[in-house]
């Protein structure tokens, strides 16, 4: 009886290691911490594709408009590997509706990494990284930012949204990338 009992467990156990991989198919990992009114997020997910259309995927700006949220995001200027981007973002957060406008300088380095800071705009601060990293057959993305709010809004809704909106959006962001298909890249630099 005690053998049954023990082979039950065993296949649930296997069963509910089994739904959780089909549920994060692309290792999406993702922390929020918050410290005097900043937020720092760090997230990673793996698609398999290669780190030049990873790279093509994450610098398509303009493209960044299928992120839910996202209402308008335009290049304004790209100089060197320096781009400034118009952005628009629209949320609801509980019962209060909020828009956010910003200007964002993103600073290339080819196949490698996108640093971001916050020229103008509604919040405090926003500024950070995405790196990306071949592993395998697959690119890692690795997201890591801080933002600091600049809201009527209590610090509390704030956070709360925040911890419980982000996971679905890196989630989604890195199915995006598994489906997006790109033109014939060029060259990888």
């Amino acid at each position: 009886m005690i053998q049954w009992f023990i082979c039950l467990f065993l296949s649930l156990s296997t069963i509910q290691s089994h739904a959780y991989e089909n549920s994060n198919p692309h290792d999406v990992q993702v922390s929020v911490s918050s410290e005097d009114g900043h937020f720092k997020i760090l997230a990673s997910y793996e698609v398999p594709i290669d780190i030049c259309t990873a790279y093509t995927f994450i610098t398509d700006y303009e493209g960044a408009k299928y992120v839910p949220g996202i209402i308008e995001s335009k290049v304004i200027s790209r100089t060197r590997n320096r781009v400034r981007v118009q952005r628009l973002i629209r949320e609801q957060i509980l019962f209060f509706p909020i828009e956010m406008k910003s200007l964002i300088e993103y600073t290339e380095f080819p196949n490698k990494l996108i640093t971001f800071n916050q020229i103008s705009g509604d919040n405090k601060q926003y500024q950070g990284s995405w790196r990306l990293s071949e592993t395998r057959d697959k690119t890692l993305f690795r997201y890591e930012a801080i933002f600091e709010p600049n809201s009527l809004i209590p610090y509390l809704v704030i956070e709360y949204f925040i911890r419980n909106s982000v996971r679905g959006r890196f989630e989604f962001m890195a199915q995006r990338a598994a489906q997006t298909k790109f033109p014939e890249i060029l060259a990888c630099n």
